[in-house]
């Protein structure tokens, strides 16, 4: 727009307040309307002061009530900070009703009565939205929409708006429409946040198989984000019918470019259903990644090794390479520990003795099998012996299974005063030992 247009605007808007403010000072009937506007204020000021501590102390919960009827007592209280706007606001509507009716119109305390819901407005975004996303969207929507019907050219302003037209390709809409559907998209997906995560922590609560619960989440979360996207587009009122190039130009790209990332989700599909791998499992792939899965997304799988690293492995790897699953979250694995004796041992009582002190570790389980001492070989400085014994988990991390047997194989031999040898080497010299 010129900007000598748009100042010639600016200033015609100028002269019609300038007139209005001349034709409120001057009439009487403005001036009865101010007193009402006053009266109104003062009124809802005595009530506020009246009923505010008596709302408080209703609403604040006692020590020890219900948490639930706590929670929504404590919600419905921190409204109370709207309540002197909206009883001024009720106050001057009920004025309005009775200048109307006794002159025809009441601008002044029609004017007053927006006001005083604007301040409610105000009151709401300042003093009760914490969230800071919607702290932000009451600060740049919610109070500057409230500003505009204050002063009376909310409607106007919507109108201009909805006579501009924005063309995407042979998709076209309004300003308007993309204005509602840049603030309606941000708090429907906000709110399909929130949902998700709430959905998620009540199906965390419920038992079931891990890779069922996470399947059911999945599920979850593309039908709330779903919905989500087809409530914006309706609201911003595109056809869908019209998105079907787009969805073509989708399917292509997922034929070609997109590919890897359908296998991978694909893949995740197939490995929530059938339970093959889930979150706690320890995993080593063919690759040589080995780590604990703590996150099943819908694109890769994240595994934490013992020293706290994340490797990032692509669902499709768990499908199409070999994958050994040690089963850290429930089943039982089979560890050795191995020694040595001296010759001088009768080895005849070693397996006894050795699976008795085995079988005093807490983590050392009796079944599938007992603790189970071979004879592994005759070596060069002792007997060697090998103990195989079952555990719940793996030999890693904060369980160090052979580490705590090994120690207890060395206390029950040294009781028993069983030599264990170290590497002993005869040296022959030949010819006379030099003076």
């Amino acid at each position: 727009m010129d900007p000598q247009a748009l100042f010639d605007t600016a200033m015609g808007y100028a002269e019609q307040g300038v007139d209005i403010a001349k034709d409120w000072l001057l009439s009487p009937a403005a001036w009865s309307q101010f007193g009402l506007l006053i009266a109104a204020y003062l009124l809802a000021r005595l009530l506020n002061r009246i009923l505010g501590p008596k709302i408080t102390q209703l609403l604040t919960p006692a020590s020890g009530a219900n948490k639930l009827l706590a929670t929504a007592r404590l919600f419905v209280l921190q409204f109370l900070p709207l309540m002197l706007p909206l009883l001024a606001y009720a106050f001057t509507a009920m004025g309005e009703a009775a200048v109307t009716a006794m002159f025809g119109s009441g601008p002044v305390i029609g004017f007053g009565k927006r006001v005083f819901l604007f301040l409610a407005i105000r009151a709401f975004a300042r003093d009760i939205l914490t969230d800071p996303f919607l702290l932000l969207l009451g600060k740049f929507v919610l109070i500057p929409a409230g500003a505009l019907y204050a002063l009376g050219i909310l409607d106007p302003t919507i109108a201009a708006l909805g006579a501009a037209q924005v063309n995407i390709g042979n998709i076209g809409f309004s300003a308007l429409a993309l204005i509602r559907g840049i603030i309606a998209g941000s708090l429907l997906f906000w709110l399909g946040q929130w949902s998700n995560s709430q959905s998620s922590t009540f199906i965390e609560k419920q038992e079931m198989r891990p890779a069922i619960r996470q399947l059911t989440m999945k599920v979850a979360e593309f039908a709330i984000f779903g919905v989500a996207f087809l409530l914006l587009m309706n609201i911003m009122g595109i056809d869908l019918s019209t998105l079907a190039v787009l969805s073509g130009a989708i399917g292509v790209g997922l034929g070609f470019g997109l590919q890897k990332i359908a296998s991978n989700f694909i893949s995740g599909v197939i490995l929530l259903v059938e339970g093959q791998a889930t979150v706690g499992d320890y995993v080593e792939l063919d690759g040589g990644e080995a780590g604990t899965i703590i996150k099943m997304m819908a694109r890769a799988t994240i595994l934490e090794t013992y020293d706290g690293k994340w490797i990032v492995v692509p669902n499709e790897d768990f499908i199409t390479t070999r994958v050994v699953n040690y089963s850290d979250s429930g089943s039982a694995n089979r560890l050795e520990a191995e020694f040595s004796v001296s010759y001088d041992t009768d080895i005849n009582k070693i397996p006894d003795l050795i699976q008795a002190a085995v079988l005093k570790h807490p983590g050392v389980l009796s079944k599938p099998e007992l603790p189970d001492v071979e004879l592994r070989g005759f070596g060069d400085s002792g007997i060697d012996f090998a103990v195989e014994f079952w555990v719940e988990g793996i030999d890693d991390g904060k369980n160090k299974y052979t580490s705590d047997v090994l120690f207890l194989i060395w206390n029950a031999l040294k009781e028993n005063d069983i030599e264990i040898p170290y590497p002993q080497r005869v040296v022959e010299i030949k010819g006379q030992l030099p003076a």
